[in-house]
C-alpha cells in the first residue's frame, strides 16, 4: 500500500464510538475524540478503564469491537497487518514509562532505529535530536550509564526522530522526578509546536496535564472533559 500524506487540514485523529471488550465485559465504550496537527491532549482515568487499550486500538496493535479510527482520514481498524505496520514506522512514535530503549545499542543507535527500519540516511538528524532533547555528546554512551530521566528522553528522541504525525505517549514522566519531569514535557510541547506533531498522552500527574492544550478524562461510558479540579 502506498501511504498517502496526510492533508493538512484534516484533524489529524478522529475516534469515533469505539468500543472495547474482554469476553462479555466492556473495557470501555463510546468513546470519540478528535485531535489537530500540532495539540497535545492528555487522557485521564482510573487504573484498568483502557487508557493503554485505546492507545494500543489507534496504533493498531489492538482490535475494537464496534466504531471507527482514522488518522488523517484513513481507517485504522480496515487496515491488513502489514498496512498497519507500516503506518506505525512512518506516522506513529511511541514513548513508554518503561522506556524499552535496547540494552545492546548504544544511545545514537537506540535514537537511530526508526530511521534504520525506514531505510531513511541517519544524516546528522540523530545527533541534532540528542540535542534538542539536552542529551548532546552521549550518542556512543550505553543505556545502563543513564539515569531514569535521561533514558526517557532517549526514548522520546526515538520517538521523534522520523518526524510522526502523532505521538502516542504511555505515563511518559510516571517513574520520573520533578526535574526530569519537566524535561520531559518541554521536549513534547517543543515537538508538537515546532513540528506540528499531535501528542496523546495518558498520564496521572497533574503537572503534566496542565502542559497539555486540552484534557479529557476517559471511563468505561466515554471521553468527557473533567472538571478543572481534577487537573
Amino acid at each position: 500500500m502506498d501511504t498517502l500524506p496526510i492533508p493538512a487540514l484534516a484533524p489529524l485523529l478522529e475516534v469515533a464510538h469505539l468500543a472495547k471488550r474482554y469476553g462479555d465485559a466492556f473495557v470501555f465504550s463510546d468513546v470519540s475524540l478528535v485531535m489537530q496537527r500540532g495539540e497535545l491532549v492528555a487522557l485521564l482515568g482510573e487504573s484498568g478503564v483502557g487508557k493503554s487499550t485505546l492507545l494500543n486500538c489507534v496504533a493498531g496493535l489492538d482490535t475494537a469491537d464496534a466504531g471507527r479510527i482514522t488518522l488523517g482520514g484513513r481507517d485504522v481498524l480496515g487496515l491488513s497487518e502489514p498496512e498497519a505496520a507500516r503506518l506505525r514506522r512512518e506516522d506513529l512514535g511511541f514513548v513508554f514509562q518503561a522506556f524499552h530503549v535496547l540494552p545492546h545499542l548504544n544511545v545514537a543507535d537506540n535514537v537511530g532505529l526508526p530511521l534504520q527500519l525506514l531505510g531513511r540516511p541517519h544524516g546528522d538528524r540523530v545527533a541534532r535530536m540528542l540535542a534538542a532533547v539536552g542529551l548532546d555528546g552521549l550518542g556512543e554512551r550505553a543505556p545502563r550509564q543513564l539515569s531514569g530521566g535521561q533514558l526517557q528522553r532517549v526514548a522520546i528522541a526515538r520517538a521523534l526522530v522520523h518526524e510522526p504525525a502523532l505521538v502516542l505517549a504511555d505515563e511518559p514522566t510516571g517513574n520520573l522526578d520533578p526535574r526530569s519531569a519537566g524535561l520531559v514535557m518541554d521536549v513534547l510541547v517543543d515537538a508538537a509546536r515546532r513540528t506540528g506533531a499531535g501528542v496523546l498522552m495518558v498520564t496521572h500527574s497533574p503537572p503534566a496535564a496542565a502542559r497539555c492544550d486540552r484534557v479529557l478524562e476517559l471511563t468505561a461510558q466515554g471521553v468527557r472533559s473533567p472538571a478543572p479540579a481534577t487537573v
